[in-house]
């Protein structure tokens, strides 16, 4: 009679035979592509590359325009050391000098203050003397009270009021006689001094007031107000 081997586990159960051989992967069914994701993942990848090639044309679409090197004060001649140029992508809204024309602008005036750094506009610079011909300068310092909430700008009219110092008033006129003023133009305007908050205010005025206005300021009885508009 024939016996039949039957494996032990350790644990003494008994385990029918096994007999080893080559193990067969299992089946994986391929998965079934979809048309409409197709299409859309091509359209993303389509859309992103159009809109890529967009922002390269605009990165590349540069202005070569006239820069500020160094600092210019009001009224200064502006010459090519001054002035230098850059390649940059320029906001049809900005309005800058272009680099072909910076030879037109050497030897204008600067009409403001000009920083390092800066783009170099039209309106920066003119031809006239920020001084005329039959005008004196008249520096003016302000303290923070009197300075106006309106920034204070080259080419803004002003006038310069002559106000009595306290405790005394003006022989030989009456309370409600209008006070003595003086037309001026605001040329230059500086920063706030640290500590004090002065603000220096220099003003163009007719040669035949100058000493006045210089009179005024020196006895701390002259007050700056602005003017309407062209005169208004």
């Amino acid at each position: 009679m024939s016996k039949t081997q039957v494996d032990t586990a350790p644990n003494g159960v008994p385990q029918q035979g096994r007999v080893a051989g080559p193990v067969a992967p299992p089946r994986v069914s391929a998965r079934r592509r979809r048309p409409g994701v197709i299409a859309l993942s091509l359209a993303l990848i389509a859309a992103g590359g159009a809109g890529v090639a967009v922002l390269l044309l605009q990165v590349g679409d540069r202005t070569d325009v006239v820069t500020v090197v160094r600092d210019v004060q009001v009224g200064q001649v502006l010459t090519e050391d001054d002035l230098g140029k850059a390649s940059v992508a320029l906001d049809p809204a900005v309005k800058a000098v272009r680099a072909d024309n910076l030879k037109l602008v050497v030897g204008k005036r600067a009409a403001v203050e000009l920083k390092p750094g800066s783009l170099l506009s039209p309106s920066q610079v003119t031809k006239d003397n920020l001084v005329k011909a039959g005008e004196q300068l008249v520096p003016i310092g302000l303290e923070p009270k009197q300075i106006p909430a309106t920034a204070l700008v080259p080419g803004q009219k002003v006038e310069l009021v002559h106000v009595p110092a306290q405790g005394t008033t003006d022989t030989g006129k009456t309370s409600d006689a209008a006070p003595q003023t003086i037309d001026g133009r605001v040329v230059k305007a500086s920063g706030a001094a640290p500590g004090t908050g002065i603000v220096v205010v220099d003003v163009a005025t007719s040669a035949t007031d100058g000493p006045t206005a210089a009179a005024w300021e020196a006895a701390g009885t002259l007050r700056l107000v602005l003017a309407a508009p062209d005169g208004n």
